[in-house]
């Protein structure tokens, strides 16, 4: 919650962002590497095979390169806002729902795909979309994206949950106990549209019609949702490796999730699965943003070119249970697997509600309750008011 509050204040820049292209000048060149670079990323994104030996596109990066990379790593998109903030990095691997907020807060620089010559690599899906391209600008490259997944332990449900219900609502299980105590929700003020997309289905006469563009009724109901919820978390997420040991060892058997955490419970032959329920599901398509005063430039756009690469696409599509933003890296990965990005939801992407920074100013109504109150009403939520 300190991260939230935390960040408040740089949220309210993001009430509206038409016209807002930053007017600092691109690079227009590279130079020689700087010897280092320092990227801020979610868990599981910058891998030098201290997990597994057989998931390193660091290594080699460093060696052809020379230059260092040092990473931190965010468990929210607000703490990735927040270290932006504070200065000090020259990337961030950013969600939806942070790329416009940093845009807003001249906190990144254009990227001149000119000098990153795999672009034209990347899923053409991708190449303007509107989480990180601005007045026709690009703020960053492509990385990785997937859908937010239900977990759930194949103990006590035999099969797939078809519902989001099961985390949203006072209910038995299959094995005759209450769901109360025993289901976690993410710890993050994009988890209202979470409940957004659940309230589409189940009450249509809402009228909502995306779960990030919510007028003042539709989002008093999703609030109401998330208290209901409120009475049956055991805890909130925000920290991958917390929730993975939560299913091992607290008594967690169900939760919205990260394929990341299902593939790693799944490694070590837990009684875990996922699914999309039948409401669909919310998502991320992340991208790979450079500071606006970034120390090693030259690195930064090295490593964004590195980003690119298919073998490293291909392997932290199979190390994450994303998918790769280079389709090229679908084919004849290894680690990945012919099916792979089949498996992971590639042909999947039109059916995905890809996290955005909620502003004032939307699409489908006259006007939405914007991001920052979105913080500290689910601030509120959580601390059970």
């Amino acid at each position: 919650m300190k991260s939230f509050l935390k960040t408040c204040t740089a949220m309210t820049l993001a009430l509206g962002l038409s016209g807002q292209a930053m007017t600092q000048e691109m690079l227009k060149e590279l130079g020689k590497g700087e010897g280092q670079v320092n990227i801020v990323a979610w868990p599981g994104y910058i891998e030098r095979g201290e997990s597994d030996k057989a998931y390193d596109w660091v290594t080699s990066f460093e060696k052809q390169t020379g230059c260092k990379v040092n990473v931190k790593t965010a468990a929210t998109s607000d703490e990735m806002v927040a270290l932006m903030n504070e200065g000090g990095f020259d990337l961030v691997t950013a969600s939806g729902d942070a790329s416009l907020r940093l845009v807003a807060g001249k906190r990144v620089q254009p990227i001149n795909t000119d000098l990153i010559p795999s672009w034209k690599t990347v899923d053409e899906r991708l190449q303007n979309a509107p989480w990180f391209t601005v007045d026709k600008v690009h703020y960053g490259v492509p990385y990785q994206w997937g859908p937010n997944v239900l977990m759930y332990n194949t103990n006590v449900f035999k099969e797939a949950p078809k519902s989001w219900n099961i985390v949203f609502e006072p209910m038995d299980f299959p094995d005759g106990k209450p769901n109360k105590g025993r289901i976690q929700a993410y710890d993050g003020p994009i988890h209202i549209a979470d409940a957004s997309n659940y309230l589409m289905a189940h009450k249509p006469e809402l009228g909502i019609k995306d779960p990030y563009e919510l007028n003042e009724d539709q989002y008093k109901a999703a609030l109401d949702l998330l208290r209901v919820q409120r009475t049956l978390v055991g805890r909130y997420w925000h920290d991958a490796m917390i929730q993975v040991d939560d299913f091992k060892n607290e008594g967690v058997v169900a939760s919205g999730s990260w394929p990341f955490q299902v593939n790693l419970l799944k490694s070590e032959k837990q009684p875990i699965a996922s699914t999309i329920p039948e409401e669909g599901a919310t998502g991320w398509a992340d991208t790979t943003m450079m500071h606006v005063e970034a120390a090693h430039p030259n690195c930064a756009y090295m490593w964004l070119e590195h980003s690119l690469e298919p073998k490293l696409q291909g392997d932290l599509a199979a190390w994450f249970g994303s998918n790769p933003a280079v389709p090229a890296a679908c084919k004849g990965n290894e680690l990945l697997g012919e099916e792979g990005c089949k498996t992971n939801g590639f042909e999947d992407f039109d059916k995905i509600k890809f996290w955005r920074t909620p502003v004032s100013k939307c699409a489908s109504q006259s006007e939405c309750v914007p991001y920052y109150r979105w913080v500290s009403d689910y601030i509120a939520v959580i601390g059970g008011r």
